[in-house]
């Protein structure tokens, strides 16, 4: 079973498709994916990816303010558990720490980030986390906030094994992306050749970063069997058994998605 568990259904380029969403959900499951995970990233969209994960019932939703979305009202963590009330919403997220890309406003990203972590507490729901170049704020914060049971996942990860394992070690999973299959991702393909299989799971982060042989183009859940593909080589094990365990992986960590 494939499972992309981070994609933005609400941002996929239809083009090809005529504008219809329909049609690019059947293309990934014409591929082999047989669930995806509708990530939010503001308040703005919260209830369009809701509203998607109520259309189909191989797709589930999360909730959630990204560290980069600004000029917007702050989620409270009122308005987060509200929102992940929803039966179709399985986590809250995306959140995190972004130092890469914004660095003017880390108090502002850091306060975000404990009430997203506060909010999946409460809700006994686990936390999608961004995390570039903050790797020991992202690790300080989890350490202090997150409900280590329900833990969550590092998404699209491109940081360190060192990282990646102390990340795991407070039972959080890690997630691979086409990034893995780029031409300048050796760091990441180390990190993901140490991983041990139990902690990993699969994405597309579509619309962004298609993987190779897509570069270029405008990145969908159908394109996941080339990231398997890619991790399954790095990892020494069939396609067929890393498509087992990343699923596995997946719905022990998003037992609502089951």
């Amino acid at each position: 079973m494939l499972i992309d568990s981070h994609c933005h259904l609400d941002r996929l380029k239809l083009d090809q498709y005529d504008g219809d969403l329909d049609r690019a959900v059947q293309a990934a499951r014409d591929a082999g994916v047989e669930r995806m995970l509708c990530i939010g990233i503001d308040l703005d969209n919260a209830d369009a990816v809701v509203d998607i994960a109520s259309r189909y019932e191989d797709v589930f939703a999360s909730v959630g303010v990204h560290p980069l979305e600004k000029d917007k009202p702050e989620p409270s963590l009122e308005k987060l558990i509200q929102l992940a009330s929803h039966k179709r919403v399985v986590a809250i997220g995306e959140t995190g720490l972004d130092y890469y890309y914004s660095s003017d406003n880390i108090p502002t990203q850091q306060q975000r980030f404990i009430t997203h972590l506060e909010a999946a507490k409460q809700c006994s729901l686990p936390v999608i986390i961004h995390t570039r170049d903050a790797r020991e704020d992202t690790l300080a914060l989890i350490d202090e906030h997150a409900d280590k049971e329900r833990a969550g996942v590092l998404h699209c990860f491109t940081e360190s094994w060192d990282m990646a394992k102390a990340a795991m070690d407070m039972n959080f999973y890690i997630s691979i992306s086409g990034i893995v299959t780029f031409r300048n991702a050796d760091a990441l393909r180390d990190v993901v050749r140490k991983m041990p299989l139990d902690h990993l799971l699969l994405e597309t982060d579509a619309p962004y970063l298609a993987p190779v042989p897509h570069r270029g183009k405008s990145n969908e859940p159908k394109y996941l069997p080339d990231v398997v593909k890619c991790v399954a080589s790095l990892k020494g094990v069939s396609q067929e058994t890393l498509a087992q365990q990343t699923a596995d992986n997946f719905f022990k960590l998003f037992p609502l998605a089951s």
